[in-house]
Formats: C-alpha cells, sequence, structure tokens
C-alpha cells in the first residue's frame, strides 16, 4: 500500500546527497523508481577547497566549492536543488555504547513506534563532554520485560521496554560549520549522517550485515570504518588519514609538485612493491626550464606501500578492539574497501594479507537503476550515492506521514458530516430511529406521486 502511495506521490518528486569531501565535493540528485532503485538525475563535482581531514577550516572556501558542485549538478539535470542530505567525518567523531529503558503507562497496550521513538528522544538528551552533541542514535536489541535479544519490538506487549544503543557523537562546533556553510550556499539542511552509515547502505548488502562485515571507506582525508553484524551497525571509527596522505609523502619522497604526485599515484601507484621490476622508470617534467625527473616505480610503491601498511594497521586495530577474534563477533563476510583510495592497485591484496580476512572492493551499483552512468557506479562515489539513498528514504518517510495526516484529516470532515446530518434529521423528528421512518415515508410518498402522475398522462391521451 505505501509504495503505491509513493508511486502517486512521488512522480516529481526528487532528492539530493551533497558529499563535503577532503579532496571533493559531490551533489548528486536522484529519485527512487518503480522497481525500488535508485535512479541518478544529475552529479555534480568540484574540488573540495577548505577541507582538512574531514573537517571545515575555511568556511568561505567550502561554501564555494559547494555553490559549484551544486551549479554543475543543476545543469546537468535541469532541476533546481533545495534541501540536501549532508555527510559528516573527521577525527572529532567518537562512538559509545549506551543502555536505556521506558516504563510504558500500559503494558496490555501493543509496544507501537512512538514507543521507540520515546525511547530513542530520551538517549538524545544525554548529557556529553563540553563541546560535544549526538549525531546519531542507532538502535541495536531491545528488551521486552527482561526478554532479551528483540530485534523489533513492534506489536509485543510489555510494561517495560529496553535497548542497547549504539550512539555516534561530534563535535558541536564542526556540526554547526557544515550547517553555516549549507544555509550560506543557498541550500536547507535536511539530515545529517555519518559519512560511514551512508558509504555502508551503498556498498553492502543485508547479507553481509547479516554475516558480520567490516566497512572500510578510503577517501582523501580520513578513513571511516563501520562494522556490521547481525544485520545490527556494531562500531564505527574515523581515522584521520586518507589519500591525501599518501601523495603528500609521494611529493616529499620524490620532490616533485602536489598535481603531479597525485597523477603519479593514480595511473601508476600500487600498494605492494614487489610487483614492480627495477627498471620501470616514469619521467617527471621538470619545474620552468629544468631538467624532467625519473622516478622508479619500485622506489614510488616502496613509499605508498609504507603509508598504506599504516593506515590498514590502524583500521585492523579498530576491528581488534571491536571483538573480531572472539567466535561469537567473527565477521563472516570479511573485508569491503570503498572510496577513492579503494582504487589503489593491488590494496585488496595487501589487506588480505595484514589481516587474513577475505576482502572486496564495493561499488554503489546495487542500488542504483540499471541505466545509470558508470561514472556514479565507482567506488568514489560511495559515499555520495549513500547520502542520496538516505535523502531518497526520507522523502517516503514523510510522503507516507503526509498521506495518512491527510487520510486522517479526510476521515475527520466525513465524521463531521455525517454527525451534522443526523443532527438536522433529530431536530424534525426527535430521535434517529423516527428519523429513518420519516425518511422512507418521504420516499414511498415520492414513489405514489410519480405513478400518479403517469396515470394521469395516460387518462389525458386516451381522451
Amino acid at each position: 500500500m505505501h509504495e503505491n502511495i509513493i508511486n502517486q506521490m512521488e512522480q516529481g518528486k526528487y532528492s539530493v546527497g551533497l558529499d563535503i569531501g577532503t579532496t571533493k565535493i559531490v551533489a548528486i540528485i536522484g529519485k527512487e523508481n518503480e522497481y525500488g532503485k535508485i535512479e541518478v538525475l544529475g552529479i555534480g563535482k568540484s574540488k573540495s577547497l577548505g577541507v582538512h581531514r574531514g573537517v571545515v577550516n575555511n568556511i568561505t572556501q567550502t561554501i564555494k566549492s559547494i555553490q559549484q558542485a551544486v551549479e554543475q549538478a543543476e545543469a546537468n539535470s535541469g532541476l533546481k536543488i533545495g534541501s540536501v542530505v549532508v555527510g559528516i567525518a573527521g577525527q572529532h567523531i567518537r562512538s559509545l555504547h549506551h543502555s536505556d529503558y521506558i516504563t510504558r503507562e500500559d503494558s496490555e497496550e501493543v509496544i507501537n513506534e512512538d514507543d521507540l521513538d520515546k525511547l530513542c528522544n530520551q538517549v538524545y538528551k544525554l548529557v556529553m563532554l563540553p563541546g560535544e552533541e549526538i549525531i546519531h542514535v542507532l538502535p541495536q536489541e531491545y528488551k521486552v520485560d527482561g526478554q532479551a535479544e528483540i530485534k523489533q519490538p513492534i506489536g509485543m506487549y510489555g510494561g517495560r521496554l529496553e535497548a542497547n544503543f549504539h550512539v555516534v557523537v561530534g563535535q558541536v562546533t564542526s556540526i554547526k560549520n557544515v550547517g553555516r556553510c549549507i544555509k550560506s550556499a543557498g541550500l536547507d539542511l535536511g539530515n545529517i549522517t555519518l559519512e560511514p552509515l551512508a558509504s555502508s547502505d551503498a556498498v553492502l548488502s543485508q547479507e553481509e550485515k547479516e554475516a558480520g562485515v567490516a566497512l572500510i571507506d578510503i577517501g582523501g582525508g580520513t578513513t571511516d570504518l563501520a562494522i556490521f553484524k547481525d544485520g545490527i551497525i556494531r562500531h564505527t571509527a574515523v581515522i584521520p588519514f586518507g589519500g591525501g596522505v599518501i601523495t603528500e609523502d609521494i611529493k616529499e619522497g620524490c620532490s616533485i609538485i602536489e598535481k603531479q604526485a597525485e597523477l603519479l599515484k593514480i595511473k601508476f601507484g600500487s600498494a605492494w612493491p614487489g610487483e614492480n621490476k627495477d627498471n620501470e622508470i616514469v619521467s617527471i617534467p621538470g619545474l620552468r626550464g629544468r631538467e624532467p625527473k625519473e622516478i622508479t616505480l619500485k622506489n614510488l610503491s616502496k613509499i605508498i606501500h609504507a603509508r598504506v601498511v599504516e593506515i590498514v594497521e590502524q583500521v585492523y586495530v579498530e576491528i581488534k578492539n571491536y571483538g573480531h577474534e572472539e567466535q561469537k563477533k567473527k565477521l563472516i563476510a570479511g573485508i569491503v574497501l570503498t572510496g577513492g583510495g579503494s582504487q589503489l592497485k593491488h590494496l585488496k591484496q595487501l589487506v588480505e594479507y595484514i589481516t587474513g580476512m577475505d576482502t572486496r572492493i564495493g561499488y554503489p551499483n546495487e542500488h542504483l537503476a540499471g541505466d545509470s552512468d558508470e561514472v556514479v557506479a565507482s567506488p568514489l562515489y560511495a559515499t555520495a550515492v549513500g547520502l542520496l539513498m538516505n535523502a531518497v528514504r526520507n522523502e517516503r518517510k514523510e510522503a507516507i506521514a503526509e498521506k495518512e495526516q491527510n487520510m486522517a484529516k479526510q476521515e475527520e470532515v466525513a465524521e463531521e458530516i455525517v454527525g451534522e446530518r443526523e443532527e438536522e434529521e433529530m431536530v424534525y423528528t426527535g430521535s434517529h430511529e423516527e428519523a429513518t421512518a420519516v425518511r422512507k415515508i418521504k420516499e414511498r410518498k415520492s414513489v405514489f406521486d410519480k405513478w400518479s402522475e403517469k396515470l394521469k398522462e395516460f387518462l389525458d391521451n386516451a381522451e
């Protein structure tokens, strides 16, 4: 029923995801088609200026970059962007576990959505450290009257509703700065979502989340981690290193400019030095009439390898902290790599070697419509696609709520009309039963009058 509501109401509606990254800003416009897949209508990309390791440190530059990406997406799609769902990352993000409960007034009434909202809202009121704010409250297992390991308590009966929560916390100033940039760019902030959660929506299957999986999103400024087990988010972390640090190392190690270092990394870079022969050399043009530089690919791979090993080991520490080595917490689906940094050659093999876990590269094409642009199906756009999915989901919820509200109003109006008619009848006859009797007499009289007219007409014609 709900799907039909959406199809009727959402024909002209579209949603927007905005990924404010360290190296790029992506605005992506799309809508849900009749098969429940995301149809990308337009995409805009700009170089991110003013963001350092996932945190806005120059508001003016960030506003300009957002506007460029938005204008490109609008030109690409022919649509106007209003409200956006934006991602947040950065070193200031931390997560914690918390348990809370509510006591219900009537234990003989079924538990509904309002009870779950009440419990979640209670957690949002937790007092955090000075300067911190709760971004997400993610329920894990519920308990109803002491009965544990309940995934979905709606429809159950009980007086005490408890839950374990995964709470994501960030710095107020960093969150507000993102909001200020969105507002100053002439947009409305629909929602803020943790970037690893958005990426996991785009690239992970439900089976992987059930089996246990660690998503590693290697961006320009940060590497984000999200761990799922039994279909529930268990752990999130943001490591303040990404592809940008690798580029910086190449720049310093080879004494070349950043632009050249980035091109070298993308075109010839490898995370496994053993793959390159000693005689493989690439020539870099010199600056302003200087001699060109010759760099061996083996040397380049050694620089990349050293930094990638450091990043992967930090992520693996977080995975071990979750307790992956315990049988109960085993991540059977292993690791999924995504983000721009995941495109580095031989990275999959290196991650498998360091962690001993099965690894694959995550592409956000599973939830995209078949005719989507191939460019969007790149791991580079995993977070942006996830944010768009989040925006579409919010739009759907609002449409359902609006439709239910309208139906409730229509029912109220109908009841009022029925009530008024009954009152009118009561004025004339004194009771509902008498009103019914009067109506029947009127109907009979009407039939008799019609019959009399027909008889009169017949007699007139006979004469």
